[in-house]
């Protein structure tokens, strides 16, 4: 059996989401910009890696990914309450940081770091969803293979220092803490 191969793989697309009403554009990747990972990593939806990895430099591509293919049902219970107070920096709430539509980072008791929206705000508590911005949505990817080659062991050294918060951000050009996009070119896991 041929070792697997890590590739690093970049593509220029467009991304829509899909219902009766037809397709609305997300998010759009640029030239200067594009979406570029290292198969094998999880930094890409499964399903999108799947469907790019095997395709050459220069080949289009459109497909769509059904929601569980994407990221799932939309689920209630990932919308939870927390107390404002969690909120408060040297006494005072964060209001330049903690608005409706923010993206925050969050940390649970176990250490693990992921990102939630804020959806309300009250006098006692901060309604944030842990819900991915496109569970439930059908997904439609259009665009270009810019790159797909074998990684170099330097890219995927790299990208291990960036697992492992070591990265230079100025250098590497990644957004990691901003939780900004919908994650589906940028952040695909």
């Amino acid at each position: 059996m041929a070792e697997s191969k890590n590739k690093y793989i970049a593509v220029q697309y467009k991304l829509y989401t899909v219902d009766e009403r037809g397709e609305h554009l997300v998010e759009q990747t640029t030239p200067e910009r594009p979406f570029d990972f290292i198969s094998g990593f999880g930094f890409a939806l499964e399903a999108f890696e799947d469907k790019v990895k095997d395709l050459e430099k220069g080949q289009t591509f459109t497909f769509q990914l059904s929601k569980d293919e994407a990221y799932g049902d939309r689920e209630e219970e990932r919308v939870i309450d927390l107390d404002r107070e969690v909120f408060t920096i040297d006494g005072k709430f964060d209001e330049e940081h903690i608005y409706r539509g923010a993206v925050v980072p969050l940390q649970n008791e176990d250490g693990n770091h992921f990102y939630g929206r804020v959806v309300q705000l009250t006098e006692e508590q901060v309604r944030i969803d842990l819900n991915h911005p496109l569970a439930g949505e059908t997904l439609l990817f259009s665009g270009l293979v810019t790159e797909n080659r074998d990684a170099t062991n330097e890219e995927i050294q790299q990208l291990i220092n960036q697992i492992h918060g070591e990265c230079d951000c100025d250098d590497c050009g990644c957004d990691h803490n901003s939780g900004n996009g919908c994650g589906c070119g940028h952040c695909h896991h």
